[in-house]
């Protein structure tokens, strides 16, 4: 007689499995969502899995999307038969972004399909208008059922699902948007664009806590997750990608929205720049990356006494623990006394510095700020500072230079254990083996 298959309980969350139900999930720890399962016996409906040799098999090629910035963050274009799943806030310009693509790839690859739960034909068509998206070739279905949906996909080369939480499956529990429909609806998506070998983009809606809605077992089921964020009250966009089978997670694209659409932006170091005619103590300039996008960033701090014992400090665009950190180092090794001072620290244009090689700046602007002597408007400060005070490479120091020299500064201040010491720079390069030093070559 077979063996019967033993019944177990899935998390629709993550994922995991137990052979008996909990109210709890003893992995993720969400409730309620073990859900009754059966693994198939060992030998039922067992395939033998078709071995290559690694050299045989080929890269796929690439499509692009009609964006050059779209094309950076994916690692070259839509890798045909891979699926992205975009996420960002409501009203971000998600659907406008993928609205503008399908316009550029139905003239690039031919026909696409644009599912969509959330919207009419008559209201995507209107905004296809305003946008000057070319029509020919775009092909809208605009239902819940995603089954009934994908029947349209055959001869289609690119697929985009707006949204998989408007989406439903006929036989799986739950509403719309309920972790065992949102899992189906891309499973269903899934195995349609790898099965046929298109590029498919599923729309992800985002929760009160930054991620996105639904089971953590979709991001692990697409090969991107790509994330569209902005402030309410600027116009410029950012898209990143936390996760990329195809390429590299540390690009960002940079669009601005405007009426007709979204437009990618070309000098994107301007926009955190104000290029200043005037030297103000407290304001240090660097050289931020972005995978391969370099910015310029300019870190601004202002120093107000204080009569109290514990002295505040304030940071945005900068982690606060930081600005406490190189405070502490400015005090004990270079006797700048920030103990005496209430600490505010600014990065113009909303820019986030997350990377050590802006420490040498931001100490600067602290310095600068304390003793109120500016630092040339010249100059930028591109190094890692350590406890002991020491100054470290950062990397990617050639492709710094090269921005800022660009955008005509002149002199640069950096570690003087950089390689690029030993060559010719761009502009005029000062290494320097301590913060004490640093701050002697700005003169502060």
């Amino acid at each position: 007689m077979a063996k019967l298959a033993a019944a177990r309980y899935f998390c629709s969350v993550c994922g995991a499995s137990s052979a008996s139900w909990a109210g709890r999930c003893p992995s993720c720890g969400e409730w309620g969502t073990m859900e009754k399962g059966a693994t198939p016996g060992a030998e039922a409906n067992r395939q033998v899995a078709r071995c290559i040799v690694a050299s045989e098999a080929l890269p796929p090629s690439r499509v692009s999307s009609g964006f050059d910035d779209f094309d950076r963050v994916l690692g070259g274009g839509f890798v045909p038969g891979g699926v992205y799943l975009l996420g960002g806030q409501p009203g971000i310009g998600k659907s406008t972004l993928l609205l503008q693509t399908c316009g550029m790839m139905a003239e690039i690859v031919g026909p696409v399909l644009y599912l969509s739960g959330e919207e009419s034909e008559s209201q995507i068509a209107l905004r296809a208008k305003r946008l000057g998206t070319r029509l020919d070739g775009l092909h809208l279905a605009c239902t819940g059922d995603i089954v009934s949906a994908l029947e349209a996909l055959p001869g289609m080369r690119f697929l985009v699902v707006d949204s998989v939480q408007a989406m439903s499956v006929d036989g799986e529990g739950g509403w719309p948007g309920s972790p065992a429909q949102v899992r189906a609806v891309a499973q269903a998506c899934i195995s349609s664009a790898k099965e046929r070998g298109i590029p498919a983009v599923l729309v992800g809606h985002i929760t009160k806590e930054g991620r996105i809605a639904g089971p953590m077992l979709l991001e692990h089921m697409v090969d991107a997750v790509l994330t569209f964020s902005g402030e309410d009250y600027s116009p410029y966009r950012m898209l990143r990608a936390g996760k990329n089978r195809y390429g590299s997670t540390e690009e960002l694209g940079v669009f601005e929205m405007t009426d007709s659409g979204l437009s990618p932006v070309r000098d994107v170091s301007g926009l955190y720049w104000n290029r200043a005619s005037e030297t103000v103590p407290g304001v240090a300039m660097t050289v931020a990356v972005e995978g391969s996008l370099p910015l310029i960033a300019e870190i601004q701090s202002l120093a107000a006494a204080t009569a109290f014992p514990y002295p505040k400090r304030t940071g945005r665009g900068v982690d606060v623990n930081k600005i406490q950190l190189l405070s502490a180092v400015l005090e004990k090794r270079c006797g700048v006394g920030c103990s005496l001072f209430d600490m505010y620290v600014n990065v113009a244009g909303g820019l986030l510095l997350r990377e050590p090689a802006a420490d040498l700046a931001l100490c600067a602007a602290l310095a600068s700020a304390v003793r109120d002597a500016p630092v040339p408007a010249d100059c930028i400060l591109l190094g890692e500072v350590g406890l002991a005070g020491e100054v470290r490479p950062v990397v990617r120091l050639e492709r710094r230079l090269q921005e800022a020299a660009r955008l005509g500064f002149k002199r640069a201040v950096v570690s003087s254990r950089e390689r690029a010491l030993r060559g010719a720079a761009p502009l005029a390069v000062t290494g320097v083996s301590t913060l004490k030093d640093a701050l002697k070559a700005v003169m502060i």
